[in-house]
């Protein structure tokens, strides 16, 4: 950008909200391009976080009524880097400790 050394690594994102429910999703992962859906949370209260994964690295992630966490969703997405699936899962392990 103009001789600087900067990049580009906005992660796309959208968010939508339908009456009692809020959702935030970002990355992409399109049919075919993960091997792996984990689910982190209470899917049958509508409190949970997705994420969508290809050999161990979030390609995509949507929190379902879980707020303050696109960020570091975000930042999984970015690093690229392979996580465990069962921290992934587990809501006591926060996601700021699976960052690189």
């Amino acid at each position: 950008m103009l001789g600087q050394d900067i990049s580009y690594d906005r992660v796309p994102y959208f968010f939508s909200d339908q009456y009692d429910l809020g959702m935030e999703y970002s990355g992409y992962a399109p049919p075919g391009s993960y091997d792996q859906v984990v689910c982190r949370g209470d899917i049958g209260k509508r409190e949970f976080i997705a994420f969508w994964l290809r050999e161990g690295r979030v390609l995509a992630g949507m929190n379902v009524n879980v707020w303050d966490v696109a960020g570091d969703v975000q930042q999984l997405i970015r690093s690229g880097t392979p996580l465990d699936p069962e921290k992934l899962a587990d809501p006591t392990v926060p996601l700021t400790t699976l960052l690189p």
